[in-house]
Parts: C-alpha cells; structure tokens; sequence
C-alpha cells in the first residue's frame, strides 16, 4: 500500500485520511516531502533572472505544501490523541523539519535575492499584503540566521534542534504527569461537599479503570469542581499540591533541568542573533514591540489589579474566618470558600448553572451566534474521516453557498488528549493559481463528559471557553489572504486573542441567553433573575484573576529577559518573579515553571502579556457593539471585514482602527472588570 501521507487524498473536500494513516507512515512521508521541498527552494535560489516578488517571495509561498500538511497532522495528533509510539516519531522528526528550516534560512542564494527584494522594497509597486509577506519574511530570515557566518551558524543549527526536542519532551512530561495521578477513595464520608454530578463522574472514571468506588483526576472536569466543593480539606490539599507540581518531583519526569536548558539556549540564540535577550527577540513584530513596553504594559494593570486582588483576598478570607477557617488562608482553601462566598452573595453557583448548559445546546447556540453575526451556516458532515470516534465534522458554508471551512470538535478529556482547550489547523487558507483554497481547523477541548444518567452539562467557565475558541476558529476559517504565511491566526502573538476574546464577551449577555440556555429537564427558560445574578457575579474576584494573569505574565517575561546564562535554584527565580502579586504563602513542592507549557512547550514564550493585552482590544472592541448593539450586522460585518478576514496581511493597529475608528484605550477593560473603582 502507498503511504497515504504521500498520495492525493480521495476524500470530502481532500481532508485527511485519518483512518489510512499509522504511525510508520509519517518519517519516510516527512523525508520525502523534505526531499521534494528542497529541490524546489533550490531552484527558487539558483533562479539566475533578478529576483522579483513574484519570482521568489510568492514563489518560496508555495514551497513545501505536502510537508506542511504531513507535520501539520503529526503534531495536531501528538497534541489531541498521542501515544509512545508517536511521541517518538514526533521526537525523530521535529529535529528533520527544523533541519529544514535551518536549510532555507541559512540558504545564502535566497536569502541574497529576498535581501535584494526588501532593499528596493519602496521602488516596487507592492500591495500592503505583499508588503507585508515581504517584511514579515525578511525578519524570518534574519531570526533564521540568515546574516551569521561560520561557527556562528553551526551553533545556530545546533541551538535550534536541541530547543525543537526539549520543548516536545517538556509537553510529554506534563502530559505523563497529569495522566498518571489518581485521587482514589472509597469511603463516601470522603465525599462531602460534592455534587452528585461530581461524584457520578468520579464513579465513572473508577468503573473505566476496573476500580471501586471513585476517582478524581487533575484533568479540569474532574480537578476544578472537586477544588470548589470538596469539605476535606486534606483532599483539596492533595489535589492542588499533586497539580502544581506536575514535572517537579525529581524523577525522570522532572522539568526542571528542561527549563533551565529551554531559557539558556533561547538566550544563546537570542545572543547570536546580536539581542540582549529572547525577549527582545521576538517582541520586534508584536504591538508591544520591546519587553520594556510589555513590563510597562504589565505595571500599569498591575496596580489596580493588584488593589483589587488584595479586597478580593480579604473578603474571602473573612468569609472563611466567619465560617470557622482556623489558620493561614491556603491556596487549596481559595476555590472552595470562593464559591461559597458566590453562592451567598449572589445566590447561585456553577452546578445551578450547569442544567442550562447542555453541551449540545451551547453548541447550537454558538452556531446561531456567528450565523446571525457573520452570515455563515454549519452543517453536519459524517463522512468526513476523524482521528477519533468522539470527533465530528462540519461543513462551514457562507450566506453566498460557497464552503467557507471544514470544523474539526473534539469535545472530551482522554489519557491521550493534552489539558486545557485550543484551536489548530490542519490546512490554512490560501489562493493559489486562481483558486482560493479554504481552511480546514479543529476546536480541541476537555469539557465535562455526559454521565450514565445526565448529557454533558458545561459550567459556566467551559461556555466561556467554547466561545473562545471558537473566536479562533473564526479567525481560521473567514480568511481571505492570499499567502498562507499571512492568513488566519498567522498574526501577532499579541493581537491573535482578540478575536477569541471578544466572543467571551456573548456568554454574559441576555439578549444571547435567552434565546437558547433552557433547562436540559424541564425545558425552562434560564431565568432573567439568574441571568442577572451571572452578570452581577462576573467581575466577582476578577481583582484576583486579573493579578493571577499578571503573574504568569510576570513569570514569563522574567525568564525571557534574563541576560546571562542560567543557573540557580528555579523555584527562587519564580518566586521573585511573580512575587508581588502573589497572596498565598508559598508552598515548597509546588513550582509553576515546570509546567508551564504555553511557553516551555507552546508558543507563548515572551508572549504570555499577550492575553491581557488582547483584553484591553477586546474590551474596547465589545463596548464599540453595545453602541449599535450586539448584534448588529453593520458592526459584525466590519469586525469581520476588517478583522477575521485580514489575519497578518496589514499591520494589526491598521485593521483595528479601521474596525474602530480609533486605538483601543485601557478604560472599556477597567471598567467590565470593576477595577475602576477599587
């Protein structure tokens, strides 16, 4: 049988034929396509007519299609449903693919006739994207080592195929971590506090695992409701110490030396590429530009957030102390006396709110959403090939009838699957040829799983995070960019959460949840007066979450400004780090770093800022819809326009103004989070 990664694919819309490709296909598939893609570059640089944009730029754009959708399918599936056998292919190919990269950065031919291209840049008659496509490559070019010479480029070479193995070992290692922790009880005394949902759930997992009685696990449907309502205190204590130090218990699984050797070889290059520190390396194609515009950034939030954490703290702590806490506040008793501060101030609480939010319904709800804001429909398609049986397959399809994308939904938590939520793609838009080739992108997340007995009902912070992604999606699937390297989420780290962002916004708004959130028994109308309740409740203890953000934000930019090789204790460092905003005091088996996999393993490192710094778009962004209203047409059509569709082909504070009018100030952000008055 031919290697499926290597052939046309014979499927719906030619998506990729998960159910023909086994491990073993993906290193000769990944040799061949690199084969393939090098002669190809290689003409582009031995091209003796002058270079032109269209010669070699747009050229170099359609390089390496195969390639691109081998890896992309490779590390999606390491991602959402790995296993030993691939990880260890991921680990044998992510050195070949930045090997590769290597290969075209440090090609000098090409890099001379881009080099020629961009200094005669404003003689050329270049549109604003293709302006853009030229800067954003040259810089690649230049962060690829382009302009380093002998030595320098062997250990550029060196530097950057290490940092292409520890960064997929450090996600391994958490991922190892959280799957093999288990909180297993069998006295029901141990119970107390948890909803039934809860403890049906924990049941569950143990029937899974051929155990009695219940497990709770460090995945998020199981970690945080058990954290909110557990009265063993002792529990909350294990539960919380066994998720902060995940890779940092001194065995083969500890990240700690990953995190040293991650932050040294990042300044090594950052060195060779003549910047003072990663930071600075990466920042000069983001709004914020330099790290010392991102600390400003941080401690301008920092001192209102700050002021807000510290009554939030106090008031829960007095709360505890009146309900007989004895003692220091701890971190494991934050959650718990958190809700029950909620559930009598404002009377409601996330298992109230979880009857109105059946997954499928929130899902519908969605779909309505973006049909009404951006004119598009989503239709079931079954035939579809999938990695998994739990994923299912949209057609996307605008108000014109043309296919606008196809959407991947992975819904539920499995040992395989990586935590928290996110947004990828397994082919990006582009036009080639004449023909606009549309995206095909994957929403993966770890909601609450349906019961023996109930649907999946999600908590209020899990509609969030479907709205969220979602936002991303959009971002991927509207595309309308004519080089891949530029379309959909292909933007700055600091502008790519506007859009996921912004969506969060819906889940607080009346006019969206009345139209669909219904009680998944009795078919009620979610209550105007509940309704009500969500909105009062959602800037409570947002101080706090605001100062926790800044934290890892802090934490963050500390290691990627460090300007000398590493080599203390870590836990020092991040305490110093992140110690002005922390209200706990700090507990010794715990570290965040080593777990830490937005920027050890993901691609946040020196971007963490840029989720706070989103906010204050999306903020501003949302007040300027309540102006028309939510959902308003006119205003979804410029966001739309002007946003979803434009991805990197203009600078992002172009786009915005355009959607806007104007820059985005930080008082829409303040004032929907409380802060402007503590």
């Amino acid at each position: 049988m031919k290697n499926p990664l290597l052939i046309k694919w014979e499927t719906p819309y030619e998506t990729p034929p998960f159910h023909l490709i086994e491990t073993s296909h993906f290193k000769p598939a990944a040799e061949a396509a690199i084969k393939t893609a090098t002669d190809e570059i290689n003409s582009i640089a031995e091209n003796n007519d002058p270079p032109t944009f269209h010669n070699t730029l747009a050229a170099l754009e359609r390089c390496g299609e195969r390639l691109g959708r081998i890896s992309s399918i490779l590390f999606n599936l390491n991602s959402a449903e790995t296993n030993k056998e691939l990880q260890a292919a991921a680990q044998d190919i992510a050195p070949l693919l930045t090997r590769f990269s290597n290969d075209i950065t440090l090609n000098e031919k090409l890099f001379s006739r881009i080099k020629q291209i961009y200094d005669s840049k404003s003689l050329l008659d270049l549109t604003t994207e293709q302006l853009m496509l030229l800067e954003k490559e040259y810089r690649n070019f230049l962060l690829g080592g382009a302009e380093l010479k002998g030595e320098e480029r062997d250990g550029f070479r060196r530097i950057s195929e290490e940092l292409s193995h520890l960064t997929l070992k450090f996600e391994e290692n958490v991922l190892d971590e959280t799957n093999s922790f288990e909180l297993h009880l069998n006295d029901v005394s141990d119970l107390a506090g948890l909803p039934e949902s809860v403890t049906e759930m924990a049941a569950m997992e143990a029937e899974q695992r051929k155990k009695e009685g219940w497990i709770f696990t460090l995945h998020y449907p199981s970690y945080v409701p058990f954290m909110q309502y557990s009265e063993r205190r002792d529990l909350r204590e294990k539960m919380l110490k066994a998720y902060n130090s995940r890779a940092f218990h001194g065995d083969e699984r500890d990240n700690r030396a990953l995190v040293i050797r991650i932050v040294n070889l990042r300044l090594e290059l950052a060195r060779l590429l003549g910047f003072r520190n990663y930071a600075e390396s990466v920042l000069g194609d983001r709004m914020a530009e330099t790290p010392e515009k991102v600390k400003s950034f941080l401690d301008d939030l920092y001192t209102p957030s700050h002021r807000g954490a510290t009554h939030d703290f106090n008031n829960v702590k007095d709360y505890a102390v009146k309900a007989g806490h004895k003692g220091e506040l701890e971190r494991w008793d934050w959650a718990f006396y958190a809700e029950k501060l909620k559930k009598e101030k404002f009377d409601f609480n996330d298992e109230i709110l979880r009857p109105y939010f059946k997954l499928e319904n929130v899902q519908n709800a969605i779909f309505s959403l973006v049909s009404d804001l951006f004119g598009i429909n989503l239709r079931k398609n079954d035939q579809i090939p999938v990695y998994h049986p739990e994923v299912n397959t949209w057609e996307v399809i605008d108000s014109n009838g043309s296919l606008v994308s196809i959407l991947y939904l992975d819904y539920y938590p499995r040992p395989g699957k990586s935590g928290g939520a996110w947004m990828t793609s397994y082919r990006e838009q582009r036009k080639m040829d004449g023909r606009d080739i549309r995206p095909l992108v994957s929403i993966v997340t770890n909601f609450t799983r349906p019961s023996d007995t109930k649907p999946s009902l999600l908590t209020f912070n899990e509609v969030n995070t479907f709205l969220h992604e979602f936002g991303h999606a959009l971002h991927g699937m509207l595309s309308d960019c004519n080089y891949e390297t530029l379309s959909g989420t292909n933007v700055a780290r600091d502008f790519v959460e506007l859009p996921s962002q912004f969506m969060e916004n819906y889940a607080l708004e009346n006019e969206w949840l009345e139209k669909w959130a219904i009680h998944y028994q009795t078919g009620e109308k979610i209550p105007s007066s509940l309704v009500s309740k969500i909105q009062e409740a959602s800037t409570f203890n947002e101080g706090y979450a605001c100062d926790r953000q800044l934290g890892f934000g802090f934490l963050d930019l500390a290691w990627h400004t460090i300007s000398e090789p590493f080599d203390a204790e870590i836990t020092v460092f991040e305490t110093a780090a992140k110690g002005t905003t922390e209200l706990f005091p700090k507990i010794k088996s715990t570290n965040m770093s080593c777990s830490f996999t937005h920027i050890f393993g993901g691609g946040y490192a020196a971007g963490y800022y840029g989720y706070k710094w989103a906010e204050v778009l999306d903020a501003d962004a949302f007040s300027y819809f309540r102006k028309s209203g939510i959902f308003n047409k006119e205003t979804a059509r410029s966001f739309r326009e002007n946003i979803l569709e434009k991805g990197g082909s203009d600078k992002p504070m172009n786009l915005y103004i355009r959607f806007r009018g104007q820059e985005p100030t930080v008082h829409a952000l303040l004032e929907r989070s409380g802060l402007t008055g503590k």
